[in-house]
């Protein structure tokens, strides 16, 4: 679908949107509950069930890597010329998101439960990968990028209320012994999820192909033999590595990973800490979680935030307000009373501010790391920046969810018990605090040094076009040439001899 005549309207940024309810929410529910209930319900040990959760997303983190690269070159073959490259999957992946309903089934093996979880996260990827990479597609405009992302994220957070929200709805209907208010909750949000998929499908576009796009679907390509194919798929991991040449997403990665891991492991530890640690009901934690409502708000705030003060700020305010609240819960935990609750309800708001704004951010920072990335390759690589932040993240997903599994077993925690020994108690309490801050205070020390925001953006799409129409012209004002070397990584001067190379004809950004 053509992008001419279309612009980024309020209504087309919601329907881009809703997808993130399915990204924001099956895996709040998949963090916070799926060990708890994998351990209390289904009778496995935590190790059984972390691994689960490990090997599925090891194996959909490789194939992540691949759904970047197929979908970049996905135009060439008849459903891409047919729905698009990237919608193309969007397409296929709605009717596939029931699937996820099938991780609540109760009283299966731990091979179905693998199975099961393994094939909703390659749908996932599937669909979220091709789908990360619209705002891109759509328009290069900041504004309109932000008002997506902005969209998306107020979307999220709806998400992620529902996924919180519901489920402890649903414990305290049917009650703290009754499995079976996790499947119903599984159910309805396969469904939600199956529509959500299909309406970005509906309302999103892709950008024209390009020349050289246009000039490939006319050339004849002879069959490749195996050799070739092997050749090219090491080509493909060495593209993979090319991306982190870019200053700006090797650090934009490492704050992603470090926050998300951290929340991550905050929603998988979370409760447990509150049902054998501070000895509350699962419902009473899930209200608690519920406190993400709060999202709603703060990610319309964040959207504005975001342009007037920068990515930067809103990390360090994300992190500091976090670390905070988890200050607030170690002193409830050390200092039990009769006002916890209130108090607790609180600390669930504050740190629910922070964990949106912690959400928001690196989404909104996303769509704008392939036109940097443009200046030194010469190329629009947004899917296979897309596979390398999906591959990353769901490869510490793994590998800290393993660990908290792993952790809880070496503590002594007892599948299926109501009470807990005071090893695997205290195992808790330490995961919940220590990893989390851990995190967070390597990612705030990364962010304090991010200069990538909406000023010098401008100043550097700004030279890149200067570069494409009059390239002969080599000098640049010293912030500028400041602005380009801080976020590429390179050489002024090296980039500028490998940008104006004769025979190189890009189009300027509009």
């Amino acid at each position: 679908m053509s992008q001419k005549n279309r612009k980024i309207t309020i209504p087309v940024s919601l329907g881009y949107g809703v997808t993130d309810i399915m990204g924001g929410g099956a895996f709040t529910v998949i963090g916070a509950w799926l060990l708890f209930f994998y351990t209390t319900w289904v009778g496995l040990t935590p190790m059984q069930a972390a691994s689960i959760v490990a090997i599925a997303r090891i194996v959909d983190a490789v194939v992540s890597l691949f759904m970047g690269s197929i979908t970049d070159h996905f135009y060439k073959t008849y459903f891409g010329k047919k729905f698009g490259r990237r919608r193309f999957f969007l397409l296929a992946g709605a009717p596939l998101m029931l699937v996820y309903a099938l991780l609540w089934v109760n009283g299966m093996s731990y091979g179905f439960y693998l199975t099961v979880y393994l094939a909703f996260e390659i749908i996932a990827a599937m669909v979220l990968i091709p789908w990360e990479t619209l705002p891109s597609e759509m328009t290069r405009d900041f504004n309109s990028r932000t008002k997506l992302s902005t969209c998306r994220m107020f979307l999220s957070a709806s998400g992620t209320f529902l996924a919180t929200f519901i489920p402890g709805l649903l414990i305290h209907h049917f009650g703290e012994d009754n499995p079976h208010a996790y499947l119903i909750n599984g159910i309805v949000f396969a469904v939600l999820f199956m529509v959500c998929v299909f309406i970005s499908w509906k309302v999103t576009w892709e950008r024209e192909l390009t020349p050289e796009m246009l000039a490939e679907l006319e050339r004849v390509v002879p069959q490749a033999t195996l050799v070739e194919r092997l050749v090219s798929v090491l080509a493909l991991f060495k593209e993979y590595a090319s991306t982190l040449r870019v200053r700006a997403f090797r650090k934009h990665l490492a704050i992603y990973l470090l926050s998300f891991t951290a929340k991550d492991i905050y929603n998988t530890v979370f409760v447990f800490f509150c049902v054998y640690c501070l000895n509350i009901s699962a419902a009473l934690a899930g209200t608690l979680l519920s406190m993400s409502i709060v999202g709603l708000p703060v990610t319309l705030l964040a959207g504005v935030a975001i342009i007037r003060y920068g990515p930067a700020r809103l990390y360090t305010f994300a992190y500091s307000l976090m670390l905070l609240c988890l200050v607030g819960l170690l002193m409830v935990y050390q200092f039990p009373g009769d006002y916890n609750v209130a108090l607790l309800v609180v600390l669930a708001v504050l740190y629910q501010v922070g964990r949106c704004v912690l959400e928001f951010t690196p989404w909104n920072v996303f769509p704008f790391i392939p036109d940097i990335d443009e200046l030194i390759t010469r190329q629009r690589r947004e899917g296979l920046f897309a596979a390398v932040m999906t591959f990353s993240r769901k490869t510490t997903i793994a590998v800290a969810t393993f660990m908290v599994g792993m952790l809880l077993q070496a503590g002594g925690f007892i599948k299926g018990s109501q009470t807990q020994p005071e090893s695997a108690v205290q195992t808790i309490a330490i995961m919940l605090f220590a990893g989390t801050a851990g995190l967070l205070l390597l990612a705030l020390w990364q962010a304090l040094s991010f200069h990538l925001n909406k000023q010098t953006h401008k100043i550097f799409v700004d030279e890149v076009d200067r570069l494409k129409i009059s390239g002969a012209e080599r000098h640049a004002a010293p912030e500028i040439r400041k602005v380009v070397e801080d976020l590429t990584g390179h050489s002024y001067d090296k980039l500028y001899a490998e940008f104006t190379q004769p025979g190189q004809h890009l189009t300027p950004h509009k």
